[in-house]
């Protein structure tokens, strides 16, 4: 993405690019090129540097493992609660959310049949819980929107699960579907909901500080109040990320070997990593079956 501004002026002044070999220049002073990403791009990084690698810089990436249940799981009833509420409020019944549900089901990472039809069920009851505390007029402002923003480090982007209008201001929505429940610490820490409500203010021209986690397995909601000061936060944070990243990426090209540029950063996410296998340091970790996270929703725990 060309970050260069209408009306901006170059330097007259030339240098040699670092690693050019002499033949391309540089102009002084030129404005650098901003890094286009998303919150997932970023937290990539944030979770482990070598994962951000395997999946953004090396090209072919390595092989995936075999799909996780859980994210199948997530992602069908994302698609279901979008498919569902992008119905007009007299179409919405118990019979048109079974069809989301069944039109949006992905099979993929579960033991067999038995455990995925075990697993079906129980989010068909969440959903029914959940479209139950909706008010039957309930219209959402957006479904799956995408969302843009430019600083002077970052071109970002995302795409929210649902934002609400509430009068005074636009509020973000993002559902999930683990096991632990969620608080508001969760809904203040999160940099994704923090920079999606940066962009979607200034896609929307609309005031946009309220963030909100629907927790559909337990029916909770975390949320959190952001103020300017706290999203500005965020939002250096995520420049500092950006600007660290662009730095390993810069030292690869110079010559460093990339397992120190772009480093393990070892821990409990290792045993839930698509390039488990492919890490050194990764494959050390506890290996888990991909359908290990959805396994107690077949007895009703968890």
């Amino acid at each position: 993405m060309d970050a260069n501004e209408p009306g901006s002026r170059a330097s007259t002044g030339r240098r040699r690019a670092p690693g050019s070999g002499g033949e391309q220049l540089t102009l002084t002073g030129m404005p650098t090129k901003l890094f286009v990403c998303t919150p997932s791009k970023l937290a990539a990084y944030e979770d482990c540097p070598r994962r951000y690698r395997y999946a953004y810089v090396d090209r072919p990436s390595p092989p995936k493992g075999p799909p996780w249940a859980h994210n199948s799981l997530g992602a069908s009833v994302h698609n279901a609660l979008r498919t569902y509420l992008s119905l007009e409020p007299s179409r919405r019944d118990s019979a048109a959310l079974t069809a989301a549900l069944r039109s949006a089901w992905v099979s993929e990472g579960y033991r067999d049949v038995e455990q995925q039809r075990a697993v079906y069920h129980r989010a068909l009851e969440w959903l029914r819980a959940y479209v139950a505390t909706l008010d039957p007029h309930f219209e959402p402002a957006a479904l799956e929107r995408v969302v843009a923003a430019r600083t002077s480090v970052l071109a970002l982007s995302g795409r929210v699960d649902r934002i609400d209008d509430r009068g005074d201001q636009m509020v973000i929505v993002d559902y999930k579907t683990g096991r632990a429940e969620l608080t508001s610490d969760d809904a203040r820490g999160s940099r994704a909901l923090a920079l999606y409500a940066y962009a979607t203010a200034r896609t929307l021209h609309r005031r946009c500080q309220r963030v909100e986690l629907h927790h559909l397995p337990t029916g909770t909601v975390a949320a959190h109040e952001h103020t300017e000061e706290s999203l500005a936060r965020h939002l250096a944070r995520a420049e500092q990320t950006a600007r660290d990243i662009q730095a390993a990426e810069h030292a690869v090209a110079t010559g460093v070997d990339p397992d120190e540029a772009f480093p393990t950063r070892p821990g409990p996410l290792c045993s839930w990593c698509d390039w488990r296998r492919s890490c050194p340091v990764g494959a050390q970790a506890p290996e888990r079956e991909p359908w290990a996270a959805v396994a107690s929703l077949e007895t009703g725990a968890g």
